[in-house]
C-alpha cells in the first residue's frame, strides 16, 4: 500500500491504531541506531531514511541512496534493509543473529516483513542499521555502478 503523505507525521496519522503504534515503536529504534549522515524523509510512498544529495548527489536515478525503510503494507509491516543488502557479511550476521531469537524470519530480498511489533526483534534490527555506515552504502553504489559504465552490470549480492 503505496501512501502519498507527505510526511512521517501524516503518514502514521494515516495508519489504524495498532499499526501506528507498532510503527512508532520501530520508527523510534530506527532513529536510535541510525549512523551519522542519514536523514528521514517520505519516499517511495514509506517513510525512508536516506543519504541526502548534498552528501552523494551521483546515483544512477538522480534519487537519494536509501539505507532504511519502513511502510505498513496491507498484510504486514515492511522493513527495508537496504544498508546491509549489499554486503553478504552483514546479511549473514543479521540473519544468524534474527533467527537466534527464535522469531519468525520472513524476508524479502531486502526487506523483512513482520505483522505484529512482537514479531520483530529491535535489538538485531538495530544492530544491523549501526552496522551500515553511509561510507559502506556509498562505496556499494559506486562499485555497482562501476560495473554498468564498464559495460557489463556488476550485480550487488
Amino acid at each position: 500500500m503505496r501512501s502519498e503523505a507527505t510526511s512521517v507525521e501524516d503518514y502514521l496519522a494515516d495508519l489504524a491504531d495498532d499499526r501506528q503504534q507498532a510503527m512508532t515503536v520501530v520508527r523510534r529504534s530506527i532513529v536510535e541506531a541510525l549512523p551519522t549522515g542519514l536523514e528521514e524523509t517520505m519516499a517511495w510512498g514509506m517513510i525512508a531514511y536516506v543519504v541526502p544529495l548534498e552528501t552523494f548527489a551521483d546515483t544512477y536515478n538522480g534519487q537519494p541512496l536509501l539505507h532504511t525503510a519502513l511502510a505498513s503494507q496491507k498484510n504486514y509491516m515492511s522493513l527495508y534493509l537496504h544498508g546491509i543488502y549489499g554486503d553478504p557479511q552483514l546479511r549473514e550476521i543479521f540473519e544468524a543473529d534474527y533467527r537466534a531469537t527464535g522469531k519468525r524470519y520472513d524476508v524479502g530480498k531486502s526487506c523483512v516483513r513482520f505483522r505484529r511489533l512482537e514479531d520483530l526483534p529491535l535489538d538485531v534490527v538495530g544492530r544491523a542499521i549501526e552496522g551500515a555506515s553511509v561510507e559502506q552504502l556509498i562505496a556499494q553504489h559506486e562499485s555497482a555502478m562501476a560495473g554498468r559504465k564498464s559495460g557489463r552490470r556488476k550485480r550487488v549480492p
